[in-house]
């Protein structure tokens, strides 16, 4: 019986995941070098590490694919609305932490809260003739949260580049996206509004509750936790 580990494939996020499990005297292996997807735990042979970018993680776990796996919070509640009821946040790993965001331009003065958004959307049509336009790669966060707020007179515009630079080039005319500094976003001349983080989120190891567990798994991830918490 072996249990299925998913870690970043790439990037700061996978130094940073093999350095917090080697810290905890856990050796993350890629033997194939960084093209392959396979590695495993020195020691633990019961333990299958797959190297998958960080969404994939997120979809595989809540899919059940996976039993636990490194990535965002962020990532599981933007890939699907069901996404936080299909896992367990079991720990937070204490890096790649970033807040998803709304922001609208420095100039919109007025609007500083959530609900001077919800007037500005209400009348945009009227004004200018068109619904306002969010620019984001947060389809399901932004939508979630705007239906909390009592905002459904806009239009998405998926990013799929800078997001930061829509307003400026008049794609979009405010943005949600992830910030950890919010120095970029000042930077293209927007602000984040005084209520208007959406989410906090960090890299977490997180547990799928979707996967079968068998007593045998379930005794294998309770003694990986345990042994993590040390």
């Amino acid at each position: 019986m072996t249990l299925t580990l998913a870690v970043p494939s790439k990037g700061r996020l996978e130094e940073q995941t093999r350095d917090w499990f080697a810290d905890r005297g856990l050796t993350i292996t890629r033997p194939g070098g960084a093209r392959s997807y396979l590695g495993a735990i020195e020691g633990l042979p019961e333990i299958t590490v797959r190297f998958y970018p960080a969404s994939e993680i997120a979809r595989e776990l809540i899919r059940g694919n996976i039993e636990l796996g490194v990535t965002g919070r962020d990532l599981i509640h933007e890939t699907s609305e069901a996404g936080p009821a299909s896992v367990d946040f079991a720990r937070n790993l204490g890096f790649g932490g970033a807040d998803v965001v709304v922001a609208v331009p420095d100039a919109w003065i007025d609007v500083t809260q959530m609900h001077d958004l919800a007037d500005v959307a209400s009348d945009f049509r009227s004004r200018h003739g068109r619904w306002m336009r969010i620019a984001t790669k947060y389809i399901t966060i932004t939508r979630q949260h705007f239906a909390r707020a009592g905002i459904a007179e806009y239009r998405i515009v998926e990013s799929l580049g800078a997001t930061e630079a829509a307003p400026a080039s008049g794609v979009a005319d405010i943005v949600v996206d992830i910030t950890s500094t919010g120095s970029t976003l000042a930077a293209n001349g927007l602000r984040v509004l005084e209520d208007g983080v959406m989410l906090r989120s960090e890299a977490n190891l997180i547990v799928s509750r979707t996967a079968v567990w068998s007593d045998d798994r379930i005794a294998l991830r309770d003694a990986l936790l345990e042994r993590l918490h040390e």
